[in-house]
């Protein structure tokens, strides 16, 4: 089978498996670097290519040629998942016989933590929207909800009136791979919302709205979140997402337990939280020196 014929069959299922628009393109955009790499290895033209010749070895070749051109093993590891998808699929439809990335180590990552805000930053930054007029109410929903309930950005601008239960608090959320989940707003939040909303005075179905109004992109928000940065002057760099990082953060050290904020932020892997419990340290250390009786009797003697 011809490469173009099998990557539209993969394409087609990814879509069925409800896989994201981002993801998708992701993966067309890895798996044709690695077809027009693999039509190079065999002296041929990409169109002209069969899965059936590409094999192990062409495959280990590609990501030494990644890995020589400095790229980074996070990337790698990301383009070597496109295939591992890509050649199950055919494997499992029958059209080739062996998985040739089957016997192929994915490269080890170490472990990122990721970027969060701390409590006096967060407080300058919700605080920081002009509340006087329309959008700057707006901006303060977003703000309340990103990190309020943890929700992703793309979550965020999907968000219809009809999500919202403002009685009982709540919000319906699309999340990953169309897995609808419940998330608890703020009393923030709330009367955020109540505040936009009633200030906007119009019956369009959609939360946010652009000043156009038309539904609000991920791109706007980033751009209201960087002026919203730049007015409290805060030095470090800070996307939507790091406002989600920030919820799940705060939540651990407060003392939540780690299977609620895994539901919270619509994790299918334990995981996948798990990143978050850094900050928690400070407070097991806090209530050790609490605790223990060693550690008590050492503050004891500071008292002293």
């Amino acid at each position: 089978m011809l490469i173009d014929e099998a990557l539209s069959l993969f394409v087609g299922h990814q879509y069925s498996q409800n896989r994201s628009e981002h993801t998708v393109i992701a993966y067309q955009t890895d798996l044709n670097q690695f077809f027009r790499f693999a039509a190079s290895e065999l002296n041929q033209e990409p169109e002209f290519l069969q899965v059936q010749e590409i094999d192990l070895y062409i495959v280990r070749s590609f990501l030494g040629t990644l890995s020589e051109h400095g790229l980074a093993r996070k990337s790698m590891a990301r383009k070597l998942a496109a295939l591992r998808s890509f050649f199950k699929f055919l494997c499992h439809k029958e059209i080739i016989s062996e998985n040739p990335v089957q016997r192929v180590a994915s490269p080890k990552l170490g472990r990122k933590l990721p970027h969060f805000l701390y409590l006096d930053q967060v407080w300058g930054l919700l605080n920081a929207p002009d509340e006087s007029d329309l959008l700057g109410c707006r901006d303060k929903v977003i703000l309340e909800l990103l990190y309020g309930s943890g929700l992703r950005v793309s979550e965020l601008v999907s968000l219809n009136r009809d999500n919202i239960d403002i009685d009982s608090g709540i919000l319906r959320v699309m999340g990953k791979g169309q897995k609808e989940r419940v998330v608890p707003m703020t009393h923030y939040a709330i009367q955020a919302i109540k505040t936009y909303l009633t200030r906007r005075g119009d019956q369009s179905p959609v939360l946010l709205l652009n000043y156009q109004g038309t539904r609000l992109s991920e791109r706007s928000v980033r751009r209201i979140l960087d002026k919203l940065v730049a007015k409290i002057s805060l030095e470090q760099h800070v996307h939507p997402h790091m406002l989600r990082h920030s919820f799940a953060t705060h939540l651990l050290d407060g003392g939540a337990d780690l299977r609620s904020v895994q539901e919270l932020l619509g994790h299918k892997k334990l995981s996948s939280t798990q990143v978050y419990t850094h900050l928690t340290r400070e407070r097991l250390k806090e209530v050790f020196s609490q605790a223990h009786p060693r550690a008590k009797a050492r503050n004891i003697k500071k008292k002293r």
